[in-house]
């Protein structure tokens, strides 16, 4: 039976055109993109095709627009095999984690992609992009399951998991690498597919998809000199509920009592604090220096090898289904959706 894909426009330099006058790149109709890639009539694959209007940059994605989203593919769940969703590059880590939590038990793939230069260019990355996407969202195993039921970023030949998943380069192609876990499929001359990766859902189960977020959370990263007058600004902001912590190395940060006095007097007022690496690679471990033992102490948790886009959205998720502080520092420490390997403290 031939598969069926939905193919979503959000937006993107995937879909724009240089205006003639100002030489600024602006969205354009969504017929024009796909005149610009005659290879999927050649598919034996249905596409259909799904278009925000107006197209959104990336840097205007927001929690309303991940719900928006998210009722897009739960509208049309059971009508197609997969969605390949064309979005922005510079927040596309943030949606991709974000809706790996908004639809639970993900039994079809859900395939993020976009481009450095845009389709209509002689250069472009978008092409394969596109192509090997809609590929990776109609494949399906012997048992007629999905090969990939889960959200994914493809580009550049790698299929990575979203929520695992940094923009790592604003220039070259490939823009996107999950540091601290290995691809889910490789497409060479043939699509190399890593099965022992991939999430395994219950295929027996529907997916639930979830429609709530709670943005009253905020990142801020340490630095030699941060002042304590701006830290306790942040500790006592009205509304806040969580704060996302980027320490140095493996979750460490300054000694100074102030500090620890700060987050202590955080988390007793019942914000969640969640300690986050500032390197791209490797995993908090706070019970390995003084100086993260002390953080435990003061009631941080650990964000392991989660990255900072994931730990924020999953923040979101969490918040909007409980009001325990307790309850979300427990939800943090376990992996619901893949998106930590559970390997240090």
């Amino acid at each position: 039976m031939q598969s069926k894909v939905l193919l979503i426009y959000t937006g993107g330099t995937i879909g724009m055109n240089r205006n003639p006058q100002t030489g600024a790149l602006e969205p354009f109709d969504f017929e024009h993109l796909l005149f610009n890639v005659p290879e999927l009539k050649e598919f034996d694959t249905e596409i259909d095709t799904y278009q925000f209007s107006p197209p959104i940059d990336s840097s205007d994605m927001s929690p309303r627009l991940w719900t928006d989203l998210s009722h897009v593919i739960s509208d049309h769940y059971d009508e197609y095999d997969g969605f390949v969703v064309l979005h922005g590059t510079d927040t596309m880590a943030y949606t991709a984690s974000a809706l790996s939590y908004m639809l639970e038990n993900l039994t079809k793939p859900v395939i993020f992609t976009g481009s450095q230069l845009p389709i209509g260019l002689l250069r472009t990355d978008g092409k394969e992009n596109l192509i090997t996407s809609i590929e990776l969202a109609a494949a399906k195993d012997d048992e007629g399951h999905a090969r990939v039921p889960e959200v994914g970023i493809y580009f550049n030949s790698r299929l990575l998991r979203g929520n695992r998943t940094t923009k790592q380069s604003a220039e070259e192609f490939n823009a996107f690498e999950s540091f601290n876990y290995p691809h889910l499929a490789d497409a060479g001359v043939n699509i190399v597919y890593h099965p022992e990766r991939i999430l395994k859902p219950d295929f027996s189960k529907p997916m639930t998809p979830h429609f709530r977020l709670d943005n009253n959370v905020i990142i801020f990263s340490l630095f030699p000199g941060i002042r304590e007058d701006l830290i306790r600004h942040i500790i006592h902001t009205p509304n806040l509920k969580a704060i996302v912590m980027r320490t140095f190395g493996s979750g460490n940060a300054p000694q100074s009592p102030w500090l620890i006095n700060a987050l202590k007097e955080g988390t007793r007022n019942g914000k969640v604090i969640v300690n986050i690496s500032q390197c791209l690679q490797g995993c908090v471990e706070m019970g390995r220096y003084d100086t993260g033992f002390h953080l435990q102490e003061a009631g941080v948790v650990s964000g392991y090898d989660s990255t900072v886009e994931s730990a924020v959205t999953k923040l979101m998720f969490l918040q909007s289904h409980y009001s325990d502080p307790e309850q979300i520092r427990h939800s943090m420490s376990c992996s619901i959706r893949g998106e930590i390997t559970k390997t240090a403290t």
